[in-house]
């Protein structure tokens, strides 16, 4: 039986796993289409901004309004997302996790977020826990394009080998699928993934974590 290599380095996504933040996403971009006189998002829609970038999401639920897709963009950068903020709900058991991997591993996060982050990051208190953070302002191409996994391991100067990634959709599979990376999934036992948990406190059980005790 071929030696697992030892894992060095855990990744999260953002939406969906360190947070539930379906209400949020939901709120945000149903308040620019109420903006500009349109109906909610349908489920479709919702599903879809829940794991785009924001220049994709307002591309996509604004498709049908080609015409005003440029005036929602400048409309979006003056919207003040801290009141959104409070519909984010963090996951019970993220922090405990976290005290668990750290110092015995980096972690980092690579998330389609983008200006909101340091404000969630804060809101929360998760600073000291991430060694590195890559949103989708910080590459050419974000998620489900693999940059920011490259990104991420250069950085630490690892392999795809010696890091997971831990997220919750189809984008995040096409994440890690780009650099053959292992992806556990959270909370959605329908996702093609390696693992998949209910819990951050299931994740300590996997053998990829296992296989540092033998």
């Amino acid at each position: 039986m071929k030696k697992m290599t030892p894992l060095k380095l855990v990744i999260f996504d953002c939406d969906g796993v360190m947070f539930d933040s379906m209400d949020a996403n939901r709120i945000y971009y149903n308040h620019l289409l109420e903006k500009f006189g349109h109906p909610a998002m349908d489920e479709e829609e919702e599903n879809y901004v829940h794991s785009h970038n924001v220049f994709d999401s307002v591309n996509h639920i604004f498709r049908n309004y080609p015409g005003e897709i440029e005036d929602a963009h400048k409309y979006r950068v003056t919207v003040d997302y801290t009141p959104f903020l409070k519909y984010m709900v963090i996951e019970p058991d993220l922090k405990e996790f976290l005290n668990f991997l750290k110092p015995k591993f980096f972690t980092a996060i690579s998330t389609n977020r983008t200006t909101t982050m340091p404000a969630v990051m804060k809101m929360h208190d998760l600073e000291p826990y991430f060694d590195m953070v890559v949103t989708a302002l910080d590459v050419q191409q974000p998620k489900p394009h693999s940059e920011a996994l490259v990104k991420i391991l250069d950085h630490f100067e690892l392999s795809a080998d010696e890091a997971v990634y831990i997220g919750d959709s189809m984008v995040d599979r096409e994440h890690t699928a780009g650099v053959n990376m292992r992806l556990i999934s959270f909370k959605n036992p329908e996702l093609p993934a390696e693992y998949h948990v209910n819990s951050f406190l299931d994740i300590p059980q996997l053998p990829v974590f296992q296989e540092l005790h033998r």
